[in-house]
């Protein structure tokens, strides 16, 4: 993603060849790590809801590499380079957290990043799927062309999160 010039307008469809060439350089290694993290992780989520908060959360990272890599759609118009840049600037900001705290997840954070990046800008979608389980009971819905997130007011500022960044907006029946 370094070859992006963010001071130029930047296509949707630019977007895309740049993050399907750096999908192929992801092994199925990588994946498999970076699946077995969030399996990990997930042994912190609420029982209650830990089978179906697994079952999309790994399986939309399974799936997303693969998305990057077989979507052979067109996309119209560009990308807003200034959200791209904050975007950037809040990944970049995480992952150099990561290589100082946690460097042993750097294969699942390369892959978060780009489904991140393809999710918010290039498919205009949230970057956690519609039907994601939040504590309480809420999930990540899409009504009348609008996504919704149960946490995001609560989120928002967090440097570790991506919701910054996220199109998804704060779901008011929370």
């Amino acid at each position: 993603m370094k070859t992006l010039d963010l001071s130029e307008n930047i296509s949707k469809q630019k977007l895309l060849n740049v993050l399907k060439s750096e999908a192929d350089k992801v092994h199925v290694i990588d994946i498999m790590f970076a699946c077995s993290h969030l399996k990990e992780e997930s042994k912190y989520v609420q029982a209650s809801y830990r089978k179906e908060y697994d079952q999309i959360y790994i399986e939309s990272f399974l799936l997303g590499i693969k998305k990057i890599r077989e979507d052979n759609n067109y996309y119209p118009g560009f990308v807003d380079t200034r959200e791209l840049k904050k975007a950037f600037k809040t990944l970049k900001s995480q992952e150099t957290r990561v290589k100082i705290d946690y460097p042993q997840h750097l294969r699942f954070f390369r892959i978060y990043k780009l489904i991140t990046i393809y999710t918010t800008f290039v498919r205009d979608e949230p970057v956690h799927p519609v039907g994601m389980p939040f504590p309480g009971g809420f999930k990540i819905k899409y009504e009348n062309g609008t996504y919704y997130c149960p946490v995001k007011e609560n989120q928002k500022d967090n440097p570790g999160a991506v919701c910054g960044i996220c199109i998804a907006e704060q779901d008011k029946d929370v």
